[in-house]
């Protein structure tokens, strides 16, 4: 008994001394007073959950309460973004696990009025930052600010739009404005989101596609790059998750996937209502090679997405898709066919998407010897958009039945 209770009383001043130094930290993490304010806080909560609207009302109420404050302005913009990249199906990791969406031409419908939005939004935080800089030089929330500001814009041009010159540069801007707040405070962590990923990016793009872009001559490090972001994923106040999601898809593309999996599982402890996260297990259990493990988790997210509530804008599509690719990989071809035909017919998919499901469709039908059934469906790859990665592909397969 008495050496329970010494045990007990070990654990306690270990869990004691654990949250002072949690405690002594959080106080040398520097940033602005209103990015730890109960509404912003609220209203991040929304964001994670992807309650995008809930998450607007709330930072339009924050941006009312702190006109000119660029960092109001940010968190709308923030919503607004990644918004639009779900609506567009562009927030699944499986598009940005391989360079294959470096190259080539892509189907991506714009809408012309949210990229007007975010186009003014952007502007306006940038003009507010400079309103600020021009006062006093080294305001590091400011310098936040405006380098948040177009290190998001510039996610917006390079995913929705493919505009990888104007986006660079935008990132370079951003990288300069984050990289001088941490000069001037080094513990302004979340200033080590932009950084981070600029650096793990840059480190990570094929030469031959810096030289097609004209990126010779700018260099990164992916080591420094997951560094600063493993820094931020732990310390960060707004950036925390942003930072996790940045890691999970960098140790995707490393094929790290059993710390991916962990960081996933965490996030979806975390945030359990995030369609995402729950998605996000399930892709890196396919490529991790646990393919029935990998099958059942899709299954789950899809029950879970049909649950009243439970998943706040959730595209169902991308776990069919996710789901085909993971029954073809176990040589389950009726299934797996079943599984893109559902991902293609769903009303919320987007054109480029489809083309995928239906080329993933045709793909699975030669493997299991149905040529006539393939090449229906590569017609209709072609005829959503002949000029696509897609597009070459199905040609190429009408040619030569698709063979593992």
């Amino acid at each position: 008994m008495f050496v329970q209770r010494r045990r007990l009383l070990y654990r306690l001043g270990l869990m004691f001394v654990a949250f002072c130094a949690v405690q002594m930290h959080a106080e040398t993490v520097h940033t602005a007073a209103l990015n730890r304010s109960p509404q912003v806080v609220a209203g991040f909560q929304c964001f994670y959950s992807m309650e995008y609207d809930c998450a607007r009302v709330i930072f339009q109420r924050v941006q009312a309460d702190h006109p000119k404050d660029a960092l109001a302005t940010d968190y709308l913009l923030n919503n607004e973004v990644f918004e639009e990249l779900n609506r567009l199906d562009l927030l699944d990791t499986t598009f940005y696990a391989t360079n294959g969406f470096l190259t080539g031409n892509h189907l991506v419908q714009e809408d012309p009025k949210a990229a007007a939005r975010i186009k003014s939004l952007a502007d306006e935080a940038v003009n507010e930052a400079d309103a600020r800089l021009r006062i006093a030089p080294n305001d590091v929330d400011a310098l936040f600010a405006r380098g948040w500001a177009k290190s998001l814009e510039a996610t917006y041009i390079a995913m929705a739009e493919r505009g990888f010159g104007q986006a660079f540069r935008l990132a370079s801007q951003a990288r300069s404005d984050c990289h001088r707040a941490l000069e001037i405070d080094p513990d302004y962590v979340d200033a080590k989101l932009v950084v981070g990923v600029y650096e793990y990016v840059v480190g990570a793009l094929p030469w031959a596609f810096k030289l097609l872009i004209g990126f010779i001559g700018i260099h990164g490090s992916k080591t420094t790059g997951m560094a600063m972001l493993q820094d931020d994923a732990v310390h960060g106040v707004i950036t925390r998750v942003d930072a996790n999601t940045a890691i999970m898809l960098f140790l995707r593309r490393e094929a790290k996937y059993d710390l991916a999996i962990e960081i996933a599982q965490q996030m979806s402890r975390e945030y359990p209502h995030n369609y995402l996260f729950s998605l996000e297990i399930a892709n890196l259990e396919k490529d991790r090679g646990l393919g029935m493990t990998a099958v059942y988790a899709y299954e789950r997210t899809i029950a879970d997405a049909k649950k009243p509530d439970y998943f706040h804008h959730a595209h169902l599509e991308l776990a069919y898709f996710g789901l085909g690719e993971a029954l073809r990989g176990q040589k389950h071809y009726p299934e797996a066919e079943a599984a893109y035909q559902a991902a293609a017919r769903d009303a919320a998919t987007s054109p480029e998407l489809r083309q995928r499901c239906l080329l993933a469709a045709g793909m699975t039908y030669d493997l299991a010897g149905k040529h006539a059934l393939a090449v229906h469906e590569y017609e209709q790859v072609i005829a959503i958009g002949h000029d696509s990665v897609e597009a070459n592909k199905a040609r190429d397969y009408l040619r030569s039945p698709y063979r593992e």
